[in-house]
């Protein structure tokens, strides 16, 4: 199903079952699984897998060979760079009769995730975080808190803008943004 002013370019494929809000504009060699559920205004580029029954939110972007697996879910105005890295098991086998146990994956709204990031399923990135390129995370990231490295670490504190306020890798400190003036909320989920 989807709704009005929608772009699939003609190499995607979509699968039964996929919800695609207005506006919404899927690119070259995209796979969409069934059950998948994209929000509205969301740009997804070329090469993006989206699995079966994830859940995108409206105003999200996704850069070019991005796999959003199984367990995932996407808040609205989510950025995700070109080639980062979702998994969805932490203990995988590839051997006959092997099980896999599916470990969910939060991205809460308005987090902004590097290129060729890895995000070790079963965490939770708050709002406004921004994980930076290349890091690897494998533990919560605190609301507008900036992380980078491998494994990520605490890097400094950002506006809902996109800029840094504070670089620091202690607590969020009461400061104010010198690009939009906005307060540094405490943080919350």
């Amino acid at each position: 199903m989807a709704g009005d002013d929608v772009f699939v370019h003609e190499t995607a494929i979509i699968e039964e079952g996929v919800t695609l809000g207005s506006g919404t504009r899927v690119w070259h060699h995209a796979h969409l699984r069934q059950g998948a559920s994209v929000g509205e205004h969301c740009n997804l580029g070329k090469n993006v897998y989206v699995g079966a029954g994830v859940r995108i939110g409206s105003n999200t972007k996704i850069q070019n060979n991005v796999s959003v697996y199984e367990g995932v879910t996407l808040g609205n105005q989510v950025f995700v760079g070109p080639s980062a890295v979702f998994t969805n098991d932490l203990f995988p086998r590839s051997r006959p009769g092997s099980r896999w146990a599916l470990v969910e994956t939060a991205v809460d709204d308005g987090a902004a995730i590097g290129a060729n990031a890895t995000i070790v399923c079963g965490v939770r990135l708050g709002r406004w975080c921004t994980v930076a390129a290349g890091a690897v995370v494998t533990h919560d990231v605190e609301p507008h808190e900036l992380v980078g490295g491998n494994p990520a670490r605490r890097m400094g504190w950002m506006c809902e803008c996109g800029r840094l306020v504070v670089r620091t890798s202690g607590p969020i400190p009461e400061a104010d943004c010198s690009a939009c003036g906005r307060t540094l909320p405490p943080v919350a989920r």
